[in-house]
């Protein structure tokens, strides 16, 4: 398969429900808001997220249509985060995606209100998607609250305030592991898991989905771990080094650079092990984990 073709497709595909998803019937929001909002929503991002939803209902020969309100939602959470995480309060980055980051552009107190914005939407939008389609109503059910928990205290927020709190100390393994699960892997666990739902996957398919998306999950960060030392801004579109500046709790900082490419190789092959019940219809699946891990950490280094 060809896998820039599929993720242009599939980006387009997200890009289009996005901009429909964004119009709400109940009313549109200030101008200047809706503007921060799809700043950092349409700023570029790979939608590996929303496609690694609609690739994992693919892999169960599901129709795309049912799940693209969810991997929309997904978009949305990622995007927030993103703009929150880049506040002075936070990491303080003036840079994302080789972009002026929110705040620069909008003020800090716009940009926390779009961040604001983009999660709340995000379940409007999920659950609109919820409503339309009734006959799904308990896989629905429960896609949402895959999406809540992990976005949520003991997901993604749980992460970022374990991330915080190790700024400034000597890294251990299970510390990073601990954040990384959470802050990153979480939302990329809970894409794979929501297609998985929605298309329908049968208990041991939904586990092997969930192998997938713990190992492709984990992979994703500990590859951006090592693209800030070697990356470069061209690379990852945010100042180079950022991590070390911050004494950010990384895999690097914890364990060195070289196990570190080892650990995300083995991640890649995990992922790539329990897609193999599936055949060529979870191909996109295996590309994807490829171009994840192989931005860092190719399998011939």
């Amino acid at each position: 398969m060809n896998l820039s073709r599929y993720m242009k497709e599939r980006q387009r595909l997200v890009d289009r429900t996005l901009r429909a998803l964004l119009a709400p019937s109940s009313g549109k929001p200030p101008r200047t808001l809706d503007r921060a909002m799809r700043y950092s929503l349409f700023s570029g991002g790979k939608r590996i997220r929303p496609i690694l939803a609609l690739a994992s209902a693919e892999a169960l020969g599901a129709r795309l249509e049912p799940v693209l309100p969810f991997a929309c939602g997904l978009e949305m959470i990622h995007a927030y985060s993103l703009v929150h995480d880049d506040l002075p309060a936070m990491d303080d980055d003036d840079l994302r995606r080789g972009k002026p980051t929110n705040h620069v552009v909008f003020g800090e107190g716009m940009a926390i209100l779009a961040g604001d914005g983009l999660l709340t939407e995000a379940f409007r939008v999920m659950a609109e998607g919820a409503l339309a389609a009734p006959q799904r109503g308990k896989a629905a059910l429960r896609a949402l609250h895959e999406v809540a928990a992990a976005a949520g205290a003991g997901g993604m927020v749980g992460g970022q305030v374990l991330d915080l709190e190790a700024e400034e100390k000597k890294p251990t393994r299970t510390v990073v592991e601990a954040i990384h699960t959470r802050k990153t892997g979480a939302m990329i666990r809970a894409a794979v898991r929501v297609g998985g739902l929605l298309g329908g996957a049968t208990p041991r398919q939904y586990e092997r989905l969930d192998q997938y998306g713990t190992a492709i999950g984990l992979a994703f960060q500990v590859t951006d771990d090592i693209l800030d030392i070697e990356g470069g801004t061209e690379k990852t579109g945010k100042r180079e080094g950022r991590d070390a500046e911050l004494n950010k709790a990384t895999y690097p900082a914890a364990i060195g650079l070289d196990r570190s490419k080892r650990l995300a190789r083995q991640l890649r092959e995990d992922a790539l092990s329990a897609l193999q019940p599936f055949g060529p219809a979870a191909e996109p699946l295996r590309q994807i984990c490829h171009l994840i891990v192989d931005r860092a950490a190719p399998a011939q280094t």
